[in-house]
């Protein structure tokens, strides 16, 4: 009846409120009680200056000549977010191996701030890295069903529908992945040749300007075999997003 929604609400945050005295939330970076990413690791999140960034495969410092990518790269152009290190290495991978959900909206957000930087940066096109009134839709590179069934979730569709509601973007579950080879003991090529085939488009993408998140771009195989599939079914045109970029 109309008691139930309160009644939910209710039992809701007294649950929430005995598991944060059981278990109280402490920084992914340092372990500081009271935030999942306190002040301090705030202040020092190694941010990617976009300006100094390839507008192509979106590694730090590649604007003038790119290791990278070697401007061989099926994305419109890449933004990334932060480097590889201290907490922001621990936002992504807690979320994804630690079951800590409550970092989709965190990360959501830092991927944001990247974005509306870049927007005031060409891509090799000439146009904007980024321009939400030019994409439709955003969409995400998605966990094998094997990882999906471990984890019980799909940690970059929970960062990527945070990211679509802070853009006002509806989000667009268009790819599934079969499973390959674990991608860490291999070098660029053997990473491309082992997701080869492995991105399947899922959704009708026809003429749409989608912007495709992932969590963390090495190489960029996993994001340009989901862009190459979704041009191949029809997209208009991919912008890619990363949380973290390696390089």
């Amino acid at each position: 009846g109309l008691m139930d929604a309160p009644v939910r609400r209710y039992a809701r945050k007294a649950a929430d409120a005995a598991l944060e005295l059981l278990y109280p939330t402490r920084c992914v970076g340092c372990e500081m009680p009271g935030e999942l990413v306190c002040d301090g690791c705030r202040a020092a999140l190694p941010w990617i200056e976009q300006r100094r960034a390839c507008p192509v495969c979106g590694a730090a410092f590649g604007n003038m000549t790119c290791t990278g990518c070697e401007g061989d790269w099926e994305p419109r152009a890449t933004v990334a977010a932060l480097g590889f290190s201290g907490a922001a290495a621990r936002m992504a991978t807690c979320l994804k191996d630690y079951h800590e959900l409550r970092l989709a909206p965190v990360n959501a957000a830092a991927m944001l701030v990247a974005l509306e930087e870049a927007a005031f940066w060409p891509a090799r096109d000439g146009r904007p890295r980024f321009d939400a009134g030019s994409v439709d839709a955003v969409c995400f590179v998605p966990a094998t069903s094997e990882a999906y069934a471990r984890r019980g979730y799909d940690h970059m569709e929970l960062t990527a529908r945070e990211l679509a509601a802070l853009l006002g973007l509806p989000l667009a579950d268009a790819l599934a992945r079969d499973v390959a080879s674990d991608q860490r003991d291999l070098g660029r090529s053997g990473r491309a040749a082992n997701l080869a085939g492995t991105m399947r488009v899922v959704e009708d993408v026809s003429g749409l300007r989608l912007l495709l998140a992932d969590d963390v771009v090495t190489t960029g195989a996993s994001m340009r075999e989901a862009t190459r599939a979704l041009l191949a079914r029809g997209a208009a045109e991919v912008t890619a997003c990363s949380l973290i970029r390696v390089w």
